[in-house]
């Protein structure tokens, strides 16, 4: 511990109580993916009416305190099974909510562990007194077979050196999600990045309007010449594209619910197996506008991909993919305004070094520029960020992540010429966070990791994950840590 990094006694732990109602296929969960769901529908449809309407109202009284919108849940579930249905059957109301129960599984966001903080301030001041702030938290939940979706959190920072955490409320709400239009140099990118901008996706490309839609894409593949689509190999083409497209969604969440209750599910193939590590900036624009962004790591179970969620509010979130070559690992990390005229991000491209990248739109990220790789002994194996970089009257303070032998994590910083970050002006030579006695267990032992911290009244606050289990907070003076930085040489 470098003595610069003070604790306090605020911390948040797993609820298994948090549950999202989620869509569950019988059989899917099976390596031969076989379908289980016409023998199920057709058992649901053989039970005596009597039978249906009890076991119904049992399970309403069960869990629909449990879940925001339950009846509706369920009866959407019911629908995704409809071709299992006779056509001229005649459901009633309590035999529909049944099936759906039986396509419905209760799902524990925070079954396995909480870590991981990004914190940014909350959209909401409301309440807060003199010398008080309300920051917005994001949280990796991490559930059943190591599925991350990101949460939220709200905490009081002040007055003074005291941060508090706000009771999180519950049921939880998955949003309502429908697909979101691409640009089509955007996807141009993503697919440079994939090694497929081949005569197919090169003609279909010249076809797409600027600004396009999934039905705008399907009309282009439609009208291509078959002699290109009978091509070998062209199929895979296509799939890519439909697949690309289909990943960009928005999700919206009502406005009588907390922030607490919002939750971030996978929605896109290639986030299928978790959404991770966020890492919230409140962007402000030259023009003095407000827009939340995110980047976060999404992952397939075999692949990783960096991808962006962007909210005016922190109610309503669009997500898509990431392209360039700074774009190409975990930790992406956005600067909170444009510099130069142009989008900044910090990211760790090889692996193992912080870099710099910049970017003219936020999506496509150039050639990244290195800033510093592992140096000292506690980061003798990677360095990267501890999220966005923070602006100070010093210059950017960057909270960084380091790994050393025993893979074990600490947090130090470092600092950005204000008006050219590429260039480190100092950085602190001993970690600012390491774990500490009662802080070493976990779901992964020895980690000390944060997502982003916030900087108010003079102090930098830094919630952080403890062994990818939990959550706790610490803070140091801006200026003591700064002073105790060493001029980079």
């Amino acid at each position: 511990m470098s003595g610069l990094a003070h604790h306090v006694d605020a911390d948040l732990r797993p609820d298994p109580g948090r549950v999202i109602a989620k869509l569950f296929l019988p059989g899917e969960e099976l390596p031969q993916l076989r379908s289980r769901a016409g023998a199920i529908v057709a058992r649901v449809l053989a039970l005596p009416e009597d039978e249906v309407v009890a076991l119904t109202e049992e399970m309403l009284a069960d869990f629909s305190s449990r879940h925001l919108r339950y009846r509706e849940g369920l009866l959407h579930n019911a629908s995704m099974i409809k071709s299992h249905i006779p056509r001229k059957a005649k459901l009633s109301v309590e035999r529909r909510l049944l099936l759906g129960a039986c396509f419905t599984a209760e799902y524990s966001v925070e079954g396995a562990a909480l870590c991981n903080p990004s914190a940014v301030l909350h959209p909401d001041q409301s309440g807060t007194v003199t010398g008080q702030v309300r920051a917005a938290v994001s949280l990796r939940a991490i559930g059943e077979g190591h599925i991350s979706t990101i949460g939220f959190a709200s905490a009081l920072v002040g007055p003074g050196a005291a941060w508090a955490f706000e009771p999180r409320s519950k049921p939880l709400l998955g949003g309502t999600s429908s697909l979101a239009s691409w640009r089509r140099e955007h996807l141009r990118a993503v697919l440079d990045d994939q090694g497929k901008v081949d005569e197919l996706s090169h003609t279909i490309l010249a076809e797409l309007p600027d600004q396009f839609s999934g039905l705008d894409l399907q009309a282009a593949l439609a009208a291509a010449q078959p002699d290109l689509l009978g091509r070998q190999g062209v199929q895979a083409t296509v799939e890519l594209l439909r697949q690309l497209v289909a990943s960009a969604y928005e999700v919206s969440f009502p406005d009588d619910i907390e922030l607490s209750q919002q939750t971030l599910m996978p929605s896109a193939a290639e986030e299928s197996n978790g959404m991770e590590d966020a890492r919230f900036v409140r962007f402000v624009g030259d023009d003095g506008s407000v827009e939340y962004r995110a980047t976060y790591t999404a992952y397939d179970g075999k692949r990783i991909a960096p991808r962006l969620l962007t909210s005016p509010d922190l109610r309503a979130f669009a997500a898509h993919r990431l392209a360039g070559p700074a774009a190409r690992n975990k930790g992406m990390a956005m600067f909170p305004r444009l510099v130069g005229g142009l989008h900044l991000s910090l990211c760790r491209s090889d692996g193992e070094s912080t870099s710099l990248a910049t970017s003219p739109d936020g999506f496509v990220w150039g050639k990244p520029q290195l800033l510093a790789g592992p140096t000292t002994s506690w980061e003798v194996l990677q360095v990267g960020n501890c999220g966005p970089p923070i602006e100070t009257e010093h210059g950017w303070l960057v909270l960084t992540h380091g790994v050393g032998p025993m893979r074990a994590y600490a947090i130090g910083a470092f600092l950005l010429d204000l008006d050219d970050p590429s260039k480190v002006v100092k950085r602190l030579d001993r970690p600012l966070l390491t774990t500490r006695a009662d802080e070493r267990e976990g779901y992964v032992p020895n980690v000390v990791y944060s997502c982003g911290g916030i900087v108010h009244d003079g102090r930098v606050w830094i919630p952080y994950g403890i062994g990818d289990a939990r959550i706790s907070v610490a803070w140091a003076d801006v200026d003591e840590l700064v002073d105790a930085m060493s001029f980079a040489g």
